[in-house]
């Protein structure tokens, strides 16, 4: 069933885009036909309180949202894009130069990652290329788990394409933190709330770029382009290309689970809320689960994860416990919690070491 989004008055050029994408969707030969109600944030619109209901809305509904007029150009966002498939058209023994290293940064072939072990028979037919927030070996930051310095294709092999993602990754993160302040506001907190050091201030920020390579996926022998999972930590924003893949699923306990597309929209950051979020507010938002599947045509999507710093405590927000509903999780520090996780779903490293022996 072909369904609107909520717009706001300032949203609605985007309107008659969307609607090609739904038609065009829809006749793919996908496995679902239902595409998912989601609301659409507009980072332009002066009305905050309009902004702050609709955010709310999308995240007691289904923890999902596009999010437009965010500041970043069409222009740049088709440059990332162009970039990222040259990287990922590189021969494999090319790619393999710069495998991920113990900080998850790097490339991450085919089958490297398993989301979801009870349903698939091996890994996520897809690859991709993490990066985070540079810090050099001399910074005592670098000690931590997720800062560090990343690896990066040679210059004479892609010229300019690590500027282009630096870029990006900058740019990005400041859309994310505009998308954080309406979350504050949503849950009854100042709109600085995660503006605070040990929060934003030295923040986990992960740029990765993702390539389906045209597998067709069938759930029905556990072959997956990613596997049903829930995002680790506070948000999401994905950029994606015209081909559809991604569904979520609203009600993870429903049996059977009822999966619905989600359309791409140019230009546009489709955002998810994590499991450290779903913590943090003591369930009162909760992550969604999501998977994607391949049609046969090849994908390319950029995933961008913002995190708090590694030393943030994660427990529940005044805002979203009382007496009656006292907090469901102990606290955690972010590092702690972002590393187990990780662990939980990617490949051990010796594998690749013990294959290039």
């Amino acid at each position: 069933m072909l369904s609107f989004i909520w717009w706001s008055l300032e949203s609605a050029k985007w309107f008659q885009e969307f609607e090609a994408v739904l038609l065009c969707s829809s006749n793919m030969g996908k496995q679902s036909t239902q595409f998912s109600v989601l609301n659409c944030i507009d980072l332009s619109n002066s009305d905050i309180d309009q902004s702050v209901r609709l955010l709310k809305q999308a995240c007691l509904d289904s923890g999902f949202f596009y999010v437009v007029n965010h500041g970043i150009s069409q222009e740049f966002m088709d440059e990332v894009f162009t970039q990222s498939e040259k990287f990922f058209s590189l021969p494999l023994e090319e790619k393999m130069k710069i495998l991920r290293n113990e900080k998850h940064r790097g490339y991450t072939p085919v089958l490297d990652e398993l989301l979801d072990p009870e349903n698939q028979v091996r890994g996520d037919y897809k690859e991709g290329y993490y990066i985070g927030v540079e810090k050099g070996e001399d910074d005592p930051e670098s000690k931590k788990p997720f800062y560090g310095q990343n690896k990066w294709p040679a210059p004479d092999v892609l010229p300019g394409w690590r500027e282009t993602m630096e870029k990006f990754h900058r740019e990005t993160l400041e859309v994310g933190k505009a998308v954080a302040k309406i979350i504050a506001l949503a849950l009854d907190l100042d709109e600085t709330f995660f503006d605070q050091p040990k929060m934003f201030g030295e923040p986990i920020a992960i740029l990765r770029l993702l390539h389906y390579g045209g597998q067709i996926s069938d759930p029905s022998k556990g072959l997956y382009g990613a596997g049903a999972h829930t995002d680790y930590g506070l948000i999401t924003l994905l950029a994606t290309d015209d081909v559809s893949g991604l569904q979520i699923c609203k009600n993870r306990d429903a049996k059977p689970q009822i999966w619905e597309d989600v359309a791409p929209l140019k230009g546009a950051f489709i955002v998810n809320l994590g499991d450290m979020l779903e913590r943090w507010s003591n369930c009162v938002f909760k992550s969604t689960l999501h998977r994607v599947l391949g049609n046969g045509q090849e994908r390319y999507s950029i995933a961008y994860f913002l995190e708090p710093s590694h030393d943030c405590l994660v427990e529940c927000l005044p805002t979203c416990k009382s007496d009656s509903n006292p907090a469901k999780f102990p606290p955690i520090l972010c590092q702690d919690y972002l590393t187990q996780r990780y662990k939980d779903t990617h490949a051990d490293l010796k594998i690749y070491k013990k294959q290039q022996a």
